[in-house]
């Protein structure tokens, strides 16, 4: 046998190179398990309990990348979760309002609208609903206020009224149908019109005297049309805005005020 465990009488066989020394590399290997042996012996220990040693060199592949692995990627930082609003602000911990906080609450609400203007006794309750405050207490808070005159319905009625005629030039109609949406009482606004003079033709002519100079350039039937329009958007009976409109157009027209073609 040659060196490389190939017969020497073997005829035309290449020869076998070991890779790592052949017989001197096994006779190394040897003299390790030698001293390995006799380690143990000197320790107590038994010679397959010896950790070997590894002289012969690993192989490695040229492509082995020795870079550290990369570390882990980090996890999403969670923001804050959110709960849908559901209308309700109190919360868990939250205790019921105290009903007598509730009700000063409402009582000066009602005390700064009325400092503002002047309601009625049904706007009064409407502006209180939004405390949801208990029908009882509501009475009470309304009974206050009357007794120490900042409702009343009566003067009230007076007020519109004087508003509507002087300033507005109203017929009674129109002023009816503005206390009806103030929320006043119908037997109150009765008696408020009846103690009012019944004088919707003077004041429907004093109206139509002043709009009537403002249609010198329109046609007799067309300004007669409009200044009855405007005499009945104003509350005014239609023969009472027709007869006003006529006496204003023709003092016009005798004035030199309005001119017909």
């Amino acid at each position: 046998m040659s060196d490389g465990g190939v017969p020497e009488d073997a005829e035309g066989v290449a020869p076998v190179i070991p890779l790592f020394g052949g017989r001197r590399a096994a006779a190394r290997r040897a003299d390790t398990a030698d001293s390995t042996t006799a380690a143990a012996a000197a320790t107590g220990r038994d010679a397959g309990d010896a950790a070997p040693i590894d002289l012969v060199p690993r192989w490695r592949s040229t492509w082995h990348d020795d870079r550290p692995e990369p570390a882990a990627a980090a996890a999403p930082v969670r923001g804050p979760r959110f709960v849908a609003d559901t209308g309700d602000d109190r919360g868990e911990g939250d205790v019921e309002p105290d009903p007598a906080e509730q009700v000063e609450a409402a009582e000066r609400m009602l005390l700064k609208k009325l400092r503002a203007r002047q309601l009625s006794v049904s706007e009064a309750r409407s502006a209180l609903v939004a405390y949801e405050l208990p029908a009882v207490d509501v009475e009470q808070l309304i009974d206050d206020c009357l007794r120490r005159g900042y409702l009343d319905d009566a003067r009230l009625a007076e007020q519109l009224i004087h508003a509507g005629s002087e300033r507005k030039g109203q017929g009674r109609r129109a002023i009816a149908q503005t206390l009806s949406a103030r929320g006043i009482p119908r037997d109150v606004v009765d008696v408020a019109l009846a103690e009012q003079p019944d004088d919707d033709a003077e004041r429907a002519l004093e109206f139509a005297r002043t709009k009537a100079r403002q249609l010198s350039h329109v046609d007799e039937a067309a300004a007669l049309r409009r200044l009855m329009g405007q005499l009945s958007r104003r509350g005014y009976p239609g023969s009472v805005a027709a007869t006003a409109a006529r006496a204003a157009l023709a003092e016009n027209r005798s004035g030199g005020g309005v001119r017909f073609r």
